[in-house]
């Protein structure tokens, strides 16, 4: 392994964030180690990436990772929304304990969750943290505790962005609102009240703003915090709209009809993923838009996918769209596809 300066410790690196920021820091030259539960063994290298068995909710999993790391990434989650309450900042002290034992700065990624109506329109870094949800608040309280450990030598970075998209499914509403993965796209709902605002934010951009801030983190101050602007989706359409364009240029231009909340409302008694998009409801009804000057002034720019670029590898990634012939099959294999 390498030295020190340049490992990292990646909790959730089975999930979207987590993935992408794994990669991308193993492909920029670090060495990266990643928790997961019910490995057969103890230690597995696989695709680059060192996958230890262990828990997040186990401390003592999580600090015999950490051991030798100068960052460890913060992007598990409990699946489904379960028990949010119960399970997330337990996972976040550990994490923390781990990161301040090893000096080692802890990365979160962050939502727009934390904020309320009175911060909107425009969120800046640093705009007032009045969350009307119950998500919001937990949100609220992990920053805290991250922001009072920096008195005891913990360094923290966050980089906030808007809703998440990719090539992974996960808990988000493009994958769980906008479409459905592993089938062809025949239909969208959008979730937005019409000519609403709405901040979207693709994955690898995420993490590559990440990748490129922990480079720069000797400079950074001990609570460092960033706003992406991702993509602005002015109209509230643009994103269901690309996801047209795209499905379209492979045969197929599905209708866009608006999300059914009425039958969300009727699920969410018995469907916690349900209940969880709808006390979400008010981010699509009012623009909330965020502020990058920040993040411009330390990397000069911020990393941007076009959108349909973006969209269509978020959709092949998916399975909603057929996956290109690879480059290494003789060319009287091509014949059929679409690509």
């Amino acid at each position: 392994m390498q030295g020190k300066d340049k490992t990292a410790l990646v909790l959730g690196a089975s999930g979207g964030i987590g993935g992408e920021v794994a990669r991308q820091l193993r492909d920029t030259g670090w060495t990266v180690k990643a928790l997961k539960r019910g490995l057969a063994a103890a230690h597995e290298l696989r695709d680059g990436i060192h996958w230890l068995r262990g828990d997040a909710l186990n401390a003592l999993d999580v600090a015999g990772a950490a051991q030798g790391c100068s960052v460890i990434v913060h992007a598990v989650n409990p699946p489904g929304y379960r028990d949010w309450d119960r399970l997330v900042l337990p996972m976040l002290d550990n994490s923390m304990a781990a990161a301040t034992a090893q000096q080692a700065t802890l990365v979160l990624p962050g939502t727009v969750y934390n904020f309320g109506p009175d911060a909107f329109p425009l969120l800046r870094e640093d705009s007032p943290q009045h969350p009307v949800t119950r998500k919001g608040a937990i949100r609220v309280e992990m920053e805290a505790r991250l922001h009072a450990a920096t008195a005891r030598g913990l360094r923290v970075l966050i980089v906030r962005a808007g809703d998440f998209f990719g090539p992974q499914a996960g808990n988000n509403w493009f994958s769980q609102g906008l479409i459905k993965p592993g089938k062809a796209v025949t239909s969208i709902s959008n979730p937005a009240a019409a000519g609403v605002g709405h901040q979207w934010a693709y994955l690898p951009d995420v993490a590559r703003t990440l990748v490129e801030l922990l480079a720069r983190r000797a400079s950074l101050p001990a609570f460092a915090s960033f706003h992406m602007a991702g993509h602005w989706d002015a109209s509230g359409r643009q994103m269901a709209e690309a996801i047209q364009r795209v499905t379209a240029r492979h045969g197929r231009k599905p209708r866009i009809a608006a999300l059914p909340w009425w039958l969300l409302d009727l699920a969410s008694p018995f469907v916690t993923t349900f209940k969880e998009m709808r006390e979400m409801r008010y981010l699509w009804q009012q623009p909330v838009r965020m502020d990058n000057a920040r993040l411009l002034e330390v990397l000069g720019h911020e990393p941007h996918t076009p959108l349909d670029e973006a969209v269509e590898t978020a959709l092949r990634g998916l399975g909603c769209l057929p996956q290109r012939p690879s480059r290494n099959m003789p060319s009287s294999s091509f014949a059929g596809t679409t690509s």
